[in-house]
């Protein structure tokens, strides 16, 4: 049976644009080098809200306030499966990229989802839709 993890992941949206994290190398290469939203794992006992916030302290030193929960995912990669819960979030201070390998702010127009970790690539869609209505 595949290894099931639970994750979160920030959403922040920007004079309409996405902030797009991008992976470095993984042992699983159906995501390195993918963009993500930043973000983590669940520990035991934790609600997703909590995680997000303490893991986005870890990886980038960054203060975030969740605003609202956007998506649920689940996602069946070939070596594991994923529940990744999105939050729109606001960024409360600034970050250092530990874990990846750039970070950029993309238009909607740019929101590819093929440049995404798969398990996100929903995520993607749903936020150019989104963002495509609110033009």
């Amino acid at each position: 049976m595949k290894k099931r993890l639970e994750v979160s992941g920030a959403i922040f949206v920007r004079d309409g644009r996405v902030f797009a994290a991008r992976r470095g190398e993984s042992v699983y290469p159906y995501v390195a080098h993918k963009y993500e939203f930043i973000g983590g794992k669940l520990e035991e006992g934790e609600s997703a809200e909590v995680a997000l916030v303490r893991e986005l302290k870890e990886e980038t030193g960054m203060a975030v306030r969740v605003i609202a929960p956007f998506m649920t995912v689940e996602h069946e990669y070939p070596d594991f499966c994923i529940t990744l819960h999105t939050f729109l979030c606001e960024m409360r201070s600034d970050y250092a990229l530990n874990e990846h390998e750039e970070a950029r702010w993309l238009a909607a127009e740019a929101l590819d989802p093929e440049e995404w970790a798969p398990a996100d690539a929903p995520v993607v869609d749903a936020l150019r839709e989104m963002l495509s209505r609110k033009n």
